[in-house]
């Protein structure tokens, strides 16, 4: 990739089309070391990170009472294939005439999430040992140790190791959304601007800066996931 950017700027020799890697991390060094910048940050990702809580939530709502219920997953089944389906550009639009241009980026990102979330939620709960779960009913556990040492340590660690994944596109999405919506204080308006100014140097900072803090939440996640894969194997060993 550092070739192929490289090869493009030395082929065009223009930093209004193709920044050069020298001039993308001095705007780079220059953005991080700015107020403004950590202020949008810090609002792009708290909107992130709420829509991330709200689709988790919601997802594991509707997984649990979808395992529950063969009905209600019938029900559900075909407003997560609409969901999934969603034009994200044209909902950005709509979303923008009837909210603002900070909750309209937040609502397209957890109609991004939480379809996905709720499938791979479903999915792990689906494929949890039927043994298991019979062998829990016939010796009478109780639901209390069901949940937190049957089900949990089983699910999370496929539920974990999509988490980081699942916030980098929600932070993916969320900056293209604050992009279109022109969101004050946030990462996407910081990248707006930089646009309308043909700084294409600062843009390309800030496109590496998402690809860098996106990169770090695979990291920190997959680290947490070796511990719940430690933690499913104790008490499969206990069990």
């Amino acid at each position: 990739m550092w070739l192929v950017w490289i090869v493009a700027y030395y082929s065009v020799k223009n930093d209004y089309v193709i920044p050069s890697v020298p001039q993308t991390f001095k705007q780079l060094w220059l953005c991080i070391s700015g107020a403004e910048f950590w202020t949008a940050f810090g609002f792009t990702f708290l909107r992130t990170a709420c829509a991330f809580v709200i689709s988790f939530a919601l997802a594991a709502l509707f997984a649990a009472l979808s395992a529950l219920s063969k009905i209600f997953a019938s029900f559900v089944n075909p407003l997560i294939t609409v969901l999934r389906t969603l034009p994200t550009l044209a909902i950005i639009l709509i979303l923008l005439v009837w909210t603002s241009p900070e909750g309209a980026p937040l609502a397209v990102t957890v109609l991004v999430l939480f379809p996905l979330i709720y499938s791979q939620m479903f999915a792990a709960i689906e494929g949890v040992d039927g043994d298991v779960t019979e062998m829990a009913q016939v010796y009478n556990v109780s639901k209390r140790d069901r949940i937190f040492k049957i089900y949990l340590p089983l699910i999370s660690p496929n539920i974990l190791s999509q988490t980081g994944a699942n916030i980098s596109l929600g932070l993916k999405v969320m900056v293209s959304a604050e992009v279109l919506a022109n969101t004050f204080r946030s990462l996407g308006g910081l990248m707006q601007n930089a646009k309308l100014y043909v700084d294409m140097p600062r843009l390309a900072a800030l496109t590496l800066i998402v690809v860098l803090i996106g990169i770090l939440t695979d990291v920190a996640f997959s680290q947490i996931v070796r511990v719940t894969y430690r933690w499913s194997r104790k008490e499969n060993a206990r069990d």
